[in-house]
């Protein structure tokens, strides 16, 4: 979840007690927010970011506290696209003019999210190329950090979904029009982080499913993405949805993501995690023993109760570890 909390990018103490706050919690993983490969590839000048070796430091203290509690620390590497240079929300999410920081948002093709985002500008050939170089070095600093996963955000809206998407893409290169031709710039993100991060390290992917309408990306596009992305070294397809066409009604229900998840899964034999209104033990325990994903992804679940993942053991029977400043607090289950 985005933090709004980064000043030219870079993590501070605020990150530290945050994501450090997750693994004394008992998260297996802890995922930074949206992390800009490039200054233009925030959402806002707020961001996170990781495009100069300068950002690597700080963000090595948060990983080294996150390993030290047995937990594993990712990155999620991530370019807004035509919806960037915005405020944080609680800033009115509006546009951020060049006069104070902002920066012309990029796109594959010259049409806005909505009227009120402007028109972003076009990538040419060789900017795509670049962007692609953007997050291969992004890659390059999380390994040098510490990181053990990398995620591409390629979901919600932003660069690599707008790619994807028939709706935001209207090119007519080799990046635009059949279904090869609009993954490719994922594909190549892919490959070029690949040539860089360890294959012992998993490398996960996150993307809309589906985006609910008709003609738009879908779940059987979804699945042939995956069976692509697997022969490319993808480990885990993180599977959510929308984001990029607006006004779009969703069937806002617990688990109403779930099925995606479950069906690439079954079709393509590639790892899954689930998320999406996932908010107790239970719920998060009954889609693993069903076989519907591999992992489990809680978002806005953490940020109410950090320590969800020490109360899910004991309400499911589980004797983990906690931290030993924390045993006097610890409850047999």
């Amino acid at each position: 979840m985005c933090q709004y909390s980064s000043s030219d990018g870079f993590a501070n103490e605020w990150h530290l007690v945050h994501l450090g706050s997750r693994a004394v919690g008992g998260a297996a993983v802890v995922m930074t927010e949206a992390t800009g490969v490039s200054p233009e590839g925030r959402i806002s000048p707020d961001d996170l970011g990781i495009w100069k070796d300068e950002h690597i430091p700080m963000l090595q203290t948060i990983t080294e506290f996150i390993l030290e509690h047995d937990a594993i620390p990712g990155i999620q590497l991530a370019h807004a696209g035509r919806k960037g240079s915005r405020t944080a929300p609680w800033k009115g999410d509006i546009h951020v003019p060049l006069s104070e920081g902002g920066w012309e948002p990029v796109a594959p093709s010259p049409i806005p999210f909505i009227a009120e985002y402007g028109i972003p500008k076009a990538l040419t050939s060789e900017e795509i190329a670049r962007v692609t170089e953007d997050f291969k070095s992004a890659a390059q600093r999380a390994l040098t950090a510490g990181f053990r996963i990398i995620e591409i955000h390629a979901a919600h809206g932003y660069l690599v979904h707008e790619f994807l998407s028939p709706y935001s893409n209207k090119r007519e290169d080799n990046y635009g029009g059949s279904f090869e031709n609009r993954i490719r710039f994922l594909c190549e993100i892919v490959s070029g982080i690949r040539s860089v991060w360890p294959e012992k390290y998993p490398l996960f992917v996150r993307i809309s499913a589906s985006e609910w309408v008709d003609g738009g990306w879908s779940i059987v596009d979804s699945v042939a993405l995956t069976r692509i992305l697997k022969g490319l070294g993808v480990d885990l397809m993180d599977c959510s949805s929308g984001g990029n066409i607006p006004g779009v009604k969703i069937p806002l229900v617990p688990g109403y993501q779930v099925p995606f998840s479950e069906k690439i899964r079954k079709e393509t034999g590639m790892p899954t995690g689930a998320v999406g209104l996932i908010t107790t033990a239970a719920q998060a325990e009954a889609i693993l023993e069903q076989g519907q994903a591999d992992l489990i992804v809680l978002a806005r679940q953490m940020l109410r109760n950090p320590y969800f993942p020490l109360q899910a053991a004991a309400e499911l029977g589980d004797d983990v570890d906690w931290p030993v400043q924390y045993l006097r607090a610890k409850r047999k289950p």
